[in-house]
Parts: C-alpha cells; sequence; structure tokens
C-alpha cells in the first residue's frame, strides 16, 4: 500500500475564527498551531503546507496564569552590541496585544519556511471586529 501525499491542488482551506476572551494563552496558542499545521485533518502531510487560515479575534483579552503577568519577559536583540531590548507581558499588552499571540503561535509551528509560510495564514485581530466576515466559516 502507498502512502497518500496530498497534491496542491487537493488541498482544501477553511477559515476558523477562535475568540479569545478569557481563554489562557498557551492553550490558546497551541490550539491555533494545531489548525495551522493541517494535524486536524485526515490529509495531514508533514512536508506540505495543508492547515487553515484562522482568525483570533479579542486578542486584548487574552489571560496568563501565575505571575506570568509580571514576571514574562519578551526579547529582541538588534544584531548590534548591547542591542537586547526586553518588554514584559503588561507593557506588550498595553502597547500590541496582537504580537503576544503571534509570539506563542509562531514557537509552536516549524522553525522553517515551512512554518514561516503558516504563520501567514494566521490573522489577530484586538476588537471583536474583523474586515473579512465573509470568508469565515467556523
Amino acid at each position: 500500500m502507498k502512502t497518500y501525499s496530498p497534491k496542491a491542488s487537493e488541498i482544501e482551506r477553511e477559515w476558523h475564527v477562535i475568540d479569545a476572551t478569557d481563554q489562557v494563552l498557551g492553550r490558546l496558542a497551541s490550539r491555533v498551531a494545531r489548525l495551522l499545521i493541517g494535524k486536524h485533518k485526515p490529509t495531514f502531510c508533514r512536508n506540505l503546507d495543508v492547515g487553515d487560515y484562522v482568525v483570533v479575534i479579542n486578542a486584548g483579552k487574552v489571560r496568563v496564569t501565575g505571575n506570568k503577568a509580571k514576571q514574562k519577559v519578551y526579547y529582541r536583540h538588534s544584531g548590534y552590541p548591547g542591542g537586547l531590548k526586553s518588554i514584559t507581558y503588561d507593557k506588550l499588552m498595553q502597547t500590541s496585544p496582537t504580537r503576544v499571540i503571534e509570539h506563542a503561535v509562531k514557537g509552536m509551528l516549524p522553525q522553517t519556511r515551512l512554518g514561516a509560510k503558516m504563520m501567514k495564514k494566521l490573522k489577530v485581530y484586538v476588537g471583536d471586529t474583523y474586515p473579512r466576515p465573509a470568508q469565515t466559516k467556523k
């Protein structure tokens, strides 16, 4: 018996809308990553992008457990000596709550070009309205 590998024309993509209100960040991110990768489909193939589009709304209302709100720190580096910058979860939620969810989901996707392609199918919005309501089905 041969292993089934879907062709690019056979891949069917759906749109999923997920409300992040009062959901724990890590559990939400793992659910979103599973949909982006396509592991919920019977045609899942590890080396192809067979996942769906995901729209996350109410990103500003996501929560974390324990003391992570004050202790969790996000780092980035400019590439220059002494260019390490850090920001806490609380400050990042005030300035850009979409980046919190994007950062958590990106860490759960493959760290390759395929993962970057999957990440483009994620749309995160702060409020409960989004510009493409006609495309969403689930």
